[in-house]
């Protein structure tokens, strides 16, 4: 079966057992172009181009969200070529790519701590996520200078400042009130996570979001990530067995 073939749902994937929400670690962009004996920042292009599909892709086959890791807290630490590089590559990808995603019905949500951003993406940004606010075929969030760590911390000093004003008692912290300040308030946890290029581990990516997610690890490369390789990982979400701590 090729990737050109799997434009509608496959007939052997349940419909009413896929996942409404997948979030994405999109790793082995550099690795995929160093095996190709070509720079790193093409390897982050073909990544993006394996994103595009893989958004339509479960627009197609009517999954309801899809989330991706695309810029860390740690990843500040890369060259600085390869970290400006990447924001540019946001910044114009947002430009070509935002009319089409909007007539396509894509509502897009940025996560992390934009701030420290270039102001003209955030600007991209903006604009992408007003435009595009009433759009209902899927939702495509993007997590952006995003650590899980942070996003923890941050939460906790709005709560602890909420108390320190008398504006909330500590009885009143719970699960849900705490979720509600997160980045992705308003936006259902993840029922899969896939991690591309054979690294097993979260990279402090959605901490809180992922207690209950079902993780899907596969040694191939992101930018190799297609439809078949996709539907590979759906089999293997539905032959677990859901219980959420119950019997």
């Amino acid at each position: 079966m090729t990737a050109k073939l799997l434009q509608t749902l496959p007939a052997d994937l349940d419909r009413q057992r896929l996942p409404r929400h997948v979030a994405v670690i999109m790793d082995g962009n550099g690795r995929w172009a160093k095996r190709q004996g070509l720079p790193r920042v093409i390897g982050h292009r073909q990544g993006v181009d394996a994103l595009k599909d893989l958004l339509r892709c479960c627009k197609d086959w009517g999954i309801e969200s899809l989330t991706a890791y695309a810029f860390s807290t740690e990843n500040w630490g890369r060259p600085a070529e390869e970290v400006d590089f990447l924001m540019v590559l946001f910044e114009r990808m947002l430009r070509q790519e935002l009319e089409q995603m909007h007539l396509e019905g894509v509502k897009i949500r940025f996560v992390g701590d934009l701030d420290p951003l270039p102001k003209s993406l955030q600007a991209e940004m903006h604009r992408s996520m007003v435009e595009t606010a009433d759009n209902r075929a899927i939702q495509f969030t993007v997590a952006i200078n995003y650590g899980g760590r942070h996003e923890i911390v941050k939460v906790s000093r709005q709560l602890a400042d909420m108390v320190r004003h008398n504006q909330l008692n500590p009885e009143e912290i719970t699960e849900k009130l705490f979720a509600d300040h997160l980045y992705t308030a308003g936006v259902r946890d993840p029922d899969l996570l896939i991690r591309t290029s054979g690294e097993m581990r979260l990279s402090n990516f959605l901490l809180w979001q992922i207690a209950y997610t079902e993780i899907y690890f596969t040694d191939i490369l992101w930018p190799e990530f297609n439809r078949v390789e996709f539907h590979r990982a759906l089999m293997a979400y539905q032959e677990r067995d859901r219980r959420f701590g119950k019997i």
